[in-house]
């Protein structure tokens, strides 16, 4: 498409979570810190929230690859919306446990504590993530808290990492799981990229996949992204792919304004531009002086 005209080795602006493209911005770095210092210490609960594409599942993939493998065991489930016994499975699945599938709830947690403990002997950690939690039905997530009950006289033998979007706060606010709110020892909430981190992060993104080149998008182009897309990193990406086509389709070498303006108004998620609505304030203003006008004449 637009690689070989701006010189980029492959789009840099993927919405597929890329742990190569990631970008350490102030949010991203302190929840990773909080996540690994609360693992390191042994908590059983973490939580981290965040809109919609402020990159949960990329923080979560980063925090499972810097986990040292010579202490930590880890599971990913990213898809939490099932059944207790099933939720069980599939953590076995992940930590190569060999389970019957005929197994009762029974037995399958009677497995489940056998491993665990093997890890613990072996001087290892289990770390299990969840993303999408929020998505997580009540009863599972009150056996995963029963799951966490499982511990030596020293630590828990299971750690667990909720990664979700704000309903999860709402989820866990219920009265009739506080046990499980309770239990939450560190948490942390992403927020959106700043206007500064928007272009810093635009700037990583194209030299990570190969651009070498003089500014490409100018720093109109870079206020006009951060307020159509609010800092949402889902939506940088979507609305920053959209300007190159556009810019590539002029046969120009840096994205403008316009460009990023009318890549925004193709995405339906993206906010209004704001000269918008200063246009149809000033719409308002003229039709109501009109009015007046008419009316005093």
């Amino acid at each position: 498409m637009y690689e070989a005209h701006f010189g980029l080795r492959e789009p840099p602006f993927g919405i597929t979570p890329d742990t190569s493209f990631a970008y350490a911005c102030n949010s991203h770095q302190e929840a990773l810190n909080t996540l690994l210092i609360a693992a390191r210490n042994g908590e059983g609960f973490m939580k981290v929230t965040g809109e919609v594409g402020t990159g949960k599942t990329l923080l979560c993939r980063r925090f499972l690859h810097a986990l040292d493998p010579a202490r930590f065991v880890s599971a990913y489930i990213p898809n939490p919306y099932l059944e207790p016994q099933t939720l069980m499975f599939a953590l076995a699945d992940e930590l190569g446990v060999k389970i019957d599938r005929g197994a009762d709830q029974h037995h399958l947690l009677r497995e489940l504590n056998h491993a665990l403990l093997d890890f613990a002997r072996a001087g290892k950690t289990v770390v299990a993530c969840m993303d999408e939690a929020q998505a997580m039905p009540q009863e599972t997530l009150e056996s995963l808290r029963l799951l966490t009950n499982l511990e030596t006289e020293k630590r828990k033998l299971l750690q667990v990492v909720l990664f979700g979007q704000p309903e999860l706060d709402e989820r866990l606010a219920r009265e009739s799981i506080r046990q499980l709110r309770q239990r939450i020892t560190f948490q942390y909430r992403l927020s959106a990229l700043s206007a500064a981190e928007v272009e810093q992060y635009l700037t990583h993104r194209l030299r990570v996949a190969g651009y070498r080149g003089n500014r490409l998008f100018v720093p109109a182009a870079v206020r006009r992204l951060h307020r159509a897309s609010r800092g949402i990193p889902r939506l940088v990406n979507i609305i920053a792919h959209k300007s190159l086509l556009l810019a590539f389709g002029e046969g120009v070498q840096q994205v403008q304004p316009h460009h990023v303006g009318n890549a925004a108004a193709d995405t339906p998620a993206a906010a209004s531009a704001p000269h918008r609505w200063w246009l149809a304030a000033a719409a308002v203003v003229l039709v109501a002086g009109g009015i007046t006008l008419a009316y005093m004449q």
